[in-house]
């Protein structure tokens, strides 16, 4: 009896309990009642746009008739993903978006923090400013319009940096359809488009470090790298260690928009990715389920990649996602 008359006790206890947390949780949301209002169309976004349509991934598993529907199409199991696998290019488009994604990582996510730091240092704020508005630029630009600078730049007809080899008694090269050439060209026209506008996150984490870090350690005699290496970089890890994350999760989406405005026959061996092949299938073949396939493949690689790689970070330096 007693130890029944204990038990109800401790369920009554945790009961009063959770109901004071609730009640104080409504008197939080009511007192913040403004900030929460303007969450309402993110989280409205982020239903319409991004779960709702993770019910349409059953047609991966269906031999899905637009005409039908996804209720009354037929239900086919794995078909398409061993379709899919068995693709005979299959190989080639995992190899060269795994490739570029690996570019794009070891290139173009240091860039926006190099030169955030590098900007952090500017004490002439007029050409600090100058300097930021002139690398935040591209970001606003089309990739068509990019495309347009990067073959005026580089074409063999009227570009600049043939004209250079031709002074200098070299032989023009065709570096949009040369295979050795066109990777490097996608991932640094990336970076030079990105680069400023992704830079501000990082700008954003630096001016978030107290002043007084920076005396201290000027007091103790550090140079500016020292600085950097001991208050700066520290400053900034939680924010890189979260966009890189992030970064590993998004491994096999590249943007369609940022390899197809470059791919020609010449350098389709190199340079088609799993984003090219699925608006070739998808949107001009028609193969619905096949390309959601594609991307059913693509998330359970990111998720299982970023699970990975969120639980080293923190046997490695204690911050994560979660």
């Amino acid at each position: 009896m007693a130890e029944q008359y204990t038990l109800e006790q401790n369920s009554l206890a945790a009961s009063s309990m959770n109901k004071s947390r609730l009640s104080s949780f409504f008197k939080y949301v009511l007192r913040n009642k403004p900030l929460y209002m303007m969450l309402i169309p993110s989280f409205i976004f982020f239903v319409v746009f991004r779960y709702v349509p993770i019910f349409g991934s059953v047609i991966a598993f269906q031999d899905f008739n637009i005409f039908k529907g996804i209720w009354q199409s037929d239900w086919v199991g794995l078909k398409w993903f061993d379709q899919l696998f068995s693709y005979p290019q299959f190989k080639r488009l995992l190899v060269n978006t795994l490739i570029i994604s690996f570019y794009q990582l070891i290139f173009s996510f240091p860039a926006p923090i190099l030169l955030a730091c590098l900007l952090n240092e500017v004490r002439l704020s007029i050409f600090k400013r100058t300097v930021q508005t002139i690398v935040y630029l591209p970001h606003f630009l089309s990739w068509t319009i990019v495309f347009g600078f990067i073959y005026m730049l580089l074409s063999p007809q009227m570009g600049m940096v043939n004209g250079i080899i031709a002074d200098l008694g070299g032989e023009k090269i065709h570096f949009l359809q040369n295979n050795s050439y066109i990777r490097s060209i996608i991932v640094g026209a990336g970076m030079w488009k990105e680069m400023g506008w992704n830079s501000i996150i990082f700008l954003a984490a630096i001016a978030g470090i107290s002043p007084s870090l920076y005396e201290a350690a000027r007091m103790d005699g550090a140079n500016r790298w020292k600085q950097f290496v001991h208050v700066t970089f520290p400053g900034i890890l939680p924010a890189f260690v979260i966009l890189l994350l992030l970064k590993v999760g998004h491994v096999l989406d590249l943007g369609f928009e940022q390899i197809y405005i470059f791919l020609t026959p010449a350098n389709y061996n190199v340079a088609d990715v799993l984003d090219t092949y699925t608006y070739r299938a998808g949107i001009m073949n028609g193969q619905y389920s096949l390309t959601t396939a594609i991307g059913f493949f693509k998330s359970i690689v990111g998720f299982i990649l970023l699970i990975a790689a969120n639980q080293i970070s923190k046997w490695l330096t204690d911050e994560g996602l979660y």
